[in-house]
């Protein structure tokens, strides 16, 4: 009879020494206590028996896991425009994913994912086998897509739920278990299409993008669900190694992670034909990659300087700024966002060609009498970081200093023409950098007080200093309209005729009589208020706020929205109290809005990372002056378009078509800082263009007025806006006051008054004291 595998056992058992007899029991004794003592062990690690084996998620936590998430700033029409993280991680929904890269995760990853509950005990099996037989195809890895989000949420291998036994291999073991245990309870409370979305926005794919929404923005510049399937086979392949497989560092590392995973996919038969899989293989990584960065993207300084209000905003409200998942929903318009940001570039490139050959082979730092400062740069350089390290280095006055300060070292550097690698010293860089023009650019709807586009400088990588908010500069003849407000308001009429000649003003040490810009003291001709604003007359401003008071265009400018510190002296009637492009055109806005000055404003809505509305915000409002006021204004505004000699009359036609519109010039008596300001029945929009200080401006002040320096800015921007059919913005009329206007705008049937003295205004001589 033949003998069977059981008796054979038996027989070689029975005729064997007693050495393998015993041996052969001790592995039996160490099996069964493996089996019975396992569910011992794991038992004691989920409850940390003695404090033995470091601490577990609480039962809480699983079934809410807490998954830190970047700030999310939105436009008003639903673009990200960047994110504020420590971590760079946003959601998305499982509905968000496309089906290429859910079936390339689980074919690649973990491919009997539905078939088991967080623990593939055949994938452990296949592992220990590897390790025994010394099999390397047989190894693989054993983890299951729910045990590697185990470890994305709780940190299993980091410092914080280690124990005193976690040292050495069993460190490996326990956190092993740890894994195992976490693994079983997330199957117990999410949906397997849950664990699967949550495991994606959770890991970690190098280049500072954590998760698939902003992997897939990095790499391919494209959404999670409009990934084809070698683009998904690229990102899941980085999943084991995220930097050694990143296809920007490592491009070929990446290509062959890539084409193993595709091959997964052909044996797997989601690539059905071998066709279909060689031409796969046969395709480059073609990336668009660009890691994201408060440098990058759209509104970059406006990211920036609201940042300190969304701080304090957390701080109050107890939310995290940086990892709370926050959307932060804008006022600001993408679309005309990326008009200003263009206008600003297309309106700069070339006016800094011209200030380079304006100053060619000269020093472009000059004081009052148009003489180069000596020692400019030396003076500068020492107020930079890199000097001050240097001190702290080597000390005050040692040459080391001096001679640092001018070694040579590659550096990349800022051109109009794009980014360029050289070689420059700190005093270099310095002298490089100093020569540049900057500018800054605001628009906002004048009706609701929202910011629409917002553009602080020429570059915000090379040059973060913001001139919407932060910085403030003389407004030169663009505050003129605040005195001209100030005479509307107190009675005045736009066709009040007052003659071009320039008042004297009693000042400390002397007396003071304001040259016009062409640098006389008047034609003598006369002029109405409105030609004399649209023509920029200083003589005639400063008779105007002669009548009516500096303390009173103060008290005016104040209502309006002007909030930086204002000298009631007589030359505040050519703008030389500083002020910030953010708050003139908001005081320009109460013109355009019926008198009513709505404070600028940028934040609509903040969402907490589920999408609960934790805040909604209104903009203060208030009356600042009268409608009527208002709208004599506008009309005021109007002339430097529509009167002869006026500032805006070379406006492109396109724009004065079928359209009202009203504007402003600005320029320092240096022409250090040129302005314009612009109004339309809807919009309210400035811009400024300056040296990085005052004393860096062109020679001629022509070369440097506003209307060729900034209005091109302006221009550019309505151009474009439009152009777009899809914008809310249209051209048309202003809006007239409800009631009727208690005065004629038709100058020719005007009846001159007499002025607040009695004298007939034909005879008014504003020196006749």
């Amino acid at each position: 009879m033949k003998e069977t595998t059981l008796q054979k056992v038996n027989r070689i058992l029975l005729t064997q020494s007693p050495w393998f007899k015993k041996a052969t029991k001790g592995i039996w004794i160490l099996f069964l206590c493996i089996i019975l003592g396992f569910p011992l062990y794991v038992l004691s690690v989920s409850i940390n028996l003695f404090g033995l084996f470091g601490d577990m998620p609480s039962l809480k936590a699983i079934e809410n896991p807490k998954n830190d998430l970047s700030s999310e700033l939105i436009s008003a029409d639903g673009v990200s425009l960047g994110r504020y993280f420590r971590f760079n991680r946003s959601q998305v929904s499982y509905e968000q994913l496309s089906p290429d890269l859910v079936n390339t995760l689980l074919l690649s990853e973990d491919h009997r994912f539905y078939d088991h509950s967080g623990l593939d005990f055949r994938a452990y099996m296949r592992v220990i086998f590897g390790v025994l037989t010394f099999n390397s195809s047989s190894k693989g890895g054993g983890s299951t897509i729910t045990q590697q989000l185990a470890k994305n949420l709780f940190s299993t291998r980091g410092e914080e739920l280690d124990g005193p036994l976690m040292v050495g291999p069993l460190r490996i073991l326990i956190s092993k278990t740890k894994e195992w245990i976490i693994s079983v309870k997330l199957e117990k409370n999410f949906t397997k299409q849950e664990i699967i979305t949550m495991y994606l926005n959770t890991s970690d794919f190098s280049s500072n993008a954590y998760g698939i929404k902003v992997a897939a923005e990095t790499y391919f510049n494209k959404q999670p669900s409009e990934l084809n399937v070698q683009e998904a086979a690229v990102l899941v392949g980085m999943l084991q190694a995220p930097s050694f497989y990143n296809p920007k560092r490592n491009p070929k590392n990446a290509l062959s992670k890539r084409n193993e995973v595709l091959f997964k996919l052909y044996n797997h038969g989601y690539i059905r034909s071998r066709e279909t899989y060689d031409s796969l293989l046969k395709l480059p990584i073609h990336l668009e990659y660009a890691v994201q960065n408060q440098n990058e993207g759209l509104a970059t300084y406006f990211r920036t300087v609201i940042l300190n209000d969304l701080m304090a905003w957390c701080k109050e409200h107890g939310y995290d700024l940086w990892e709370s998942g926050l959307k932060i929903h804008t006022t600001i318009d993408s679309r005309m966002q990326r008009y200003a940001e263009e206008a600003m570039a297309e309106s700069m490139k070339p006016q800094q060609k011209t200030f380079d050959t304006h100053w060619k082979g000269k020093n472009p730092w000059i004081d009052e009498d148009w003489n180069e400062i000596k020692g400019f740069l030396d003076s500068r350089i020492k107020q930079t970081e890199t000097y001050r390290n240097l001190v702290a280095r080597y000390g005050a006055g040692s040459d080391s200093v001096k001679i640092m300060l001018k070694l040579k070292k590659p550096m990349t550097i800022f051109t109009w023409n794009g980014e360029r690698d050289t070689l420059f010293s700190s005093m270099d860089s310095l002298n490089y950098y100093k020569r540049f023009l900057h500018a800054g650019f605001m628009s906002m709807d004048a009706r609701t007080g929202a910011i629409k586009a917002w553009v602080g400088g020429i570059n915000h990588k090379y040059f973060k200093y913001d001139h919407v908010r932060q910085g403030t500069r003389q407004p030169g003849s663009s505050f003129k309209p605040f005195v001209y407000g100030t005479a509307l308001e107190a009675g005045y009429n736009p066709c009040l005729k007052l003659q071009d000649v320039s008042p004297t003003f009693k000042v400390p040490g002397g007396t003071w009589s304001p040259p016009n810009a062409e640098g006389d003291r008047g034609t003598g001709e006369w002029l109405t208020m409105r030609q004399a604003m649209a023509k920029s007359k200083n003589s005639i401003t400063a008779q105007v706020l002669q009548r009516v008071g500096p303390e009173n265009v103060v008290n005016f400018a104040r209502r309006v929205g002007i909030t930086s510190p204002l000298d009631a002296v007589p030359s505040l009637c050519l703008g030389v109290s500083d002020v910030s492009l953010y708050e003139i055109v908001g005081a320009y806005s109460t013109f355009v809005n019926s008198g009513i000055h709505t404070q600028p404003f940028y934040i609509t809505q903040i969402e907490d990372k589920n999408g609960n509305v934790i805040e909604n915000f209104v903009p203060k409002t208030r009356q600042a002056i009268s409608e009527q006021t208002a709208y004599k204004m506008i009309y005021m505004l109007m002339g430097g378009v529509q009167e002869e000699g006026g500032t805006s009359r070379g406006l492109n036609f396109n724009l004065k078509t079928e359209n009202e519109i009203g504007g402003k010039t600005g320029t320092t008596n240096n022409a250090s800082d040129g302005w314009y300001m612009g109004i339309t029945r809807d919009l309210v929009s400035g811009a400024w263009v300056g040296g990085d200080e005052r004393s860096i401006h062109y020679k001629q002040w022509d070369l440097g007025q506003g209307s060729k320096t900034a209005r091109p800015i302006w221009e550019k921007f309505m151009l474009k806006v439009y152009a777009d059919a899809s914008l809310e913005y249209k051209k048309g009329q202003f809006r007239r006051p409800a009631a009727k206007m208690d005065i004629t705008f038709d100058c020719s049937s005007y009846e001159l008054p007499p002025d607040d003295a009695g004298t007939p205004q034909e005879d008014w001589n504003p020196n006749n004291e």
